[in-house]
């Protein structure tokens, strides 16, 4: 049987886990949950968390959207659709989102878009294949529909017209 934490110990090891990195409300809550701490107690350790700054949803949100954004190459609507599930609120998620700058978006996605194509074309001798493999490997990742069918299009052309 585990030893029951005090609310004081409890605090500090969360203290340490969200110094580790941001964190959201929902990670601090389900890791509380596995120390069995609940309801009042947790909301205790939550509210000492948020007064000492060591959680903070809006730097949350804005360091999630950065980070899935330029390391795992996620479109808005992925980096929005996984906010929501982590109940961030919408203003933050608004906030997290403005902050990728639409140029900087536009140029990661065209540049994403010619390598992805180009090791398709390397890979996969039918093209009608390869372009739905490219659709779909571009909107599992949360790119807007209207970039990545024009996209697509002039990625087409380009290639006809080179002689694939």
């Amino acid at each position: 049987m585990r030893k029951r934490l005090s609310a004081e110990e409890a605090t500090q090891k969360m203290e340490r886990y969200c110094a580790y990195q941001e964190r959201c409300h929902m990670e601090v809550k389900n890791k509380l949950a596995s120390m069995g701490i609940f309801g009042h107690s947790a909301d205790e350790v939550i509210t000492k968390l948020i007064q000492n700054d060591y959680l903070n949803e809006t730097r949350f949100a804005m360091q999630f959207a950065r980070g899935k954004f330029r390391i795992k190459k996620w479109g808005t609507i992925r980096i929005r659709m996984e906010l929501k599930s982590r109940n961030i609120s919408n203003y933050n998620i608004q906030k997290a989102l403005d902050q990728i700058d639409p140029i900087d978006y536009e140029k990661a996605f065209d540049q994403w878009a010619h390598q992805k194509w180009e090791h398709l074309a390397q890979t996969t001798s039918n093209t009608e294949l390869m372009k739905r493999k490219w659709v779909r490997y571009f909107q599992y990742r949360g790119w807007e529909n209207e970039l990545i069918y024009k996209t697509v299009r002039t990625l087409e052309t380009t290639t006809s017209k080179n002689g694939r």
